[in-house]
C-alpha cells in the first residue's frame, strides 16, 4: 500500500475515533430516561445539600460522629486496619489517578470511539475540582492525629476524596459501560 493510502486510513481511523455513533432511541423512552436523569440529579443534589448543611452547622446526622468514632477505635485490628491501608492507597490521590490514565488509555486504543474514555476522564477532573472547592468552603477538620494510624492527614474531610473519587470512577464507568447494552433502555421503556 502506498504511503498516501496508508495515511488516509489512519487519519480516517482518527477521525472515527472521535466521532460519536448515532443511536436512535424512540421519544418516549429518551423522554423517561431524561426525567430519570433530572429526577436523580435533583434528589442527589438536595440528599447531599441536606448532608453538607448538618456538616456545617453540626446537627442531624453528624451529631454520632464520636460514637462512631469510639467504636471504630474499639473495632481495630491489624488485619482491618491492613485492608483499610490498602483500600486508602488504592483509592488515594496517587493512585486512583493512575488507575483512570491507565483505563482511559487502554479504553481509547482498543475502543471504536474515543468520547467515552474522555468523558470518564473529564468527568473525573470534575470531581476533583468540585471536591476540592466544596472541602476549602466546608473546611471539615478531620479526627485528631493521634487516632492517625496512616500517617498524618491535616486535610479536610468532607467530602471525602478517597470516596467521591471511587464513586465517580465507578459510576461513570459503570454507565458508560452499561450504556452499550443492547437492553440498556429497558427501564425506561417501563
Amino acid at each position: 500500500m502506498s504511503g498516501e493510502g496508508i495515511a488516509r486510513r489512519e487519519h480516517g481511523g482518527l477521525r472515527a475515533k472521535f466521532t460519536t455513533e448515532e443511536r436512535y432511541v424512540p421519544a418516549t423512552v429518551r423522554r423517561n430516561l431524561y426525567i430519570s436523569s433530572a429526577v436523580l440529579i435533583v434528589v442527589g443534589s438536595i440528599l447531599f445539600a441536606a448532608l453538607t448543611v448538618q456538616v456545617v452547622t453540626k446537627t442531624g446526622i453528624v451529631i454520632l460522629d464520636r460514637s462512631a468514632e469510639v467504636w471504630f477505635v474499639t473495632m481495630r485490628r491489624p488485619l482491618l486496619t491492613t485492608i483499610n491501608d490498602v483500600l486508602a492507597v488504592a483509592f488515594g490521590p496517587i493512585a486512583m489517578p493512575i488507575i483512570v490514565f491507565v483505563v482511559c488509555v487502554t479504553w481509547i486504543i482498543f475502543a471504536k470511539h474515543a468520547w467515552r474514555p474522555l468523558l470518564l476522564a473529564g468527568g473525573m477532573i470534575f470531581g476533583v475540582i468540585l471536591i476540592e472547592t466544596i472541602t476549602r468552603i466546608v473546611q471539615r477538620p478531620r479526627p485528631p492525629l493521634d487516632l492517625m494510624l496512616f500517617g498524618k492527614d491535616t486535610t479536610y474531610s468532607f467530602p471525602s476524596g478517597h470516596v467521591c473519587g471511587t464513586a465517580d470512577f465507578f459510576l461513570i464507568t459503570s454507565y458508560l459501560v452499561l450504556s452499550r447494552a443492547p437492553k440498556a433502555g429497558s427501564l425506561a421503556r417501563r
